[in-house]
C-alpha cells in the first residue's frame, strides 16, 4: 500500500507534538509509517519541507474556519472592510467553532500541541503560538470589536469598557476550556455546552438592544 502526502504529514506532526521537532528524523517517520527513506523522500526531501507543508495547512484550514462562520479571514490591515461588518454573533459563534476546531479536528489538535510544546525552545514556533494561540486571536477579536463600537452595534457598558477588554473577556473563556480539554478529554461535552452558554451570556450582555 502506497503512503501519500497526507499520510506523511500526519504522522510527521504527530511526532513532533510528542517529542519535539529537533528529536525528530526523516527515518522516525519513516519507520512510523513502515516505509523506507527512499519512499519517503519521493514527497518530501527534508523534515523541514514536512514542517513547511504542516504550516501551508494549517493556514488553509483556520482560512476555511474564519469563512464557515462569517468572520474575517485575513488581519484588519489587510481587509479592513471586513471588519466593519462582522456582527457579534458571527463572532461568538466563531470562537465556538474554534474549540471544536482546536481539540476535535485531528490535524489542528496535534499542531496545537506542538507549538504548545516547542514554544519555549524554537523563536519561530514562539511566535506560531503567539499568533495562533495568544495575541494573535486577542488582537484580531480586538480589531472586530472596536469596528463594532465605531459602528454602533454594541451597547453603551461595552463601548465604556472598551475593545482590549471584550477582547480579552472572549477569549480566555475559549482558551480555558482548551486547557480543561487537555486535562481530562472525556469532559468534552460539557466543556462544549459551558463555553456555547458563556458566549451566549456574552452576546447578549453586550450587544446593542
Amino acid at each position: 500500500m502506497k503512503t501519500n502526502k497526507e499520510e506523511i504529514m500526519l504522522s510527521a506532526l504527530k511526532l513532533f507534538a510528542e517529542r519535539g521537532f529537533d528529536a525528530v528524523s526523516t527515518s522516525m517517520i519513516a519507520g512510523e509509517l513502515g516505509i523506507t527513506k527512499g519512499a519517503l523522500y519521493r514527497h518530501y526531501q527534508s523534515k523541514q519541507e514536512i514542517f513547511d507543508s504542516i504550516i501551508e495547512r494549517m493556514v488553509e484550514q483556520d482560512e476555511k474556519q474564519a469563512q464557515k462562520t462569517n468572520v474575517p479571514v485575513r488581519e484588519y490591515e489587510e481587509d479592513a472592510q471586513s471588519y466593519e461588518h462582522t456582527s457579534l454573533e458571527s463572532l461568538c459563534e466563531f470562537v465556538n467553532s474554534q474549540y471544536l476546531y482546536w481539540t476535535e479536528n485531528e490535524f489542528a489538535l496535534y499542531f496545537r500541541r506542538m507549538i504548545t510544546l516547542e514554544q519555549y525552545r524554537n523563536e519561530e514556533m514562539r511566535k506560531l503560538y503567539r499568533d495562533m494561540l495568544s495575541s494573535g486571536p486577542v488582537k484580531y477579536s480586538r480589531d472586530l470589536f472596536r469596528e463594532m463600537i465605531k459602528n454602533d452595534r454594541l451597547n453603551t457598558d461595552a463601548k465604556e469598557l472598551g475593545a482590549q477588554n471584550l477582547a480579552v473577556l472572549l477569549y480566555a473563556p475559549l482558551q480555558l476550556s482548551i486547557q480543561l480539554f487537555d486535562a481530562d478529554e472525556k469532559d468534552n461535552e460539557t466543556i462544549k455546552s459551558d463555553l456555547r452558554r458563556i458566549t451566549r451570556d456574552f452576546e447578549e450582555r453586550w450587544k446593542k438592544k
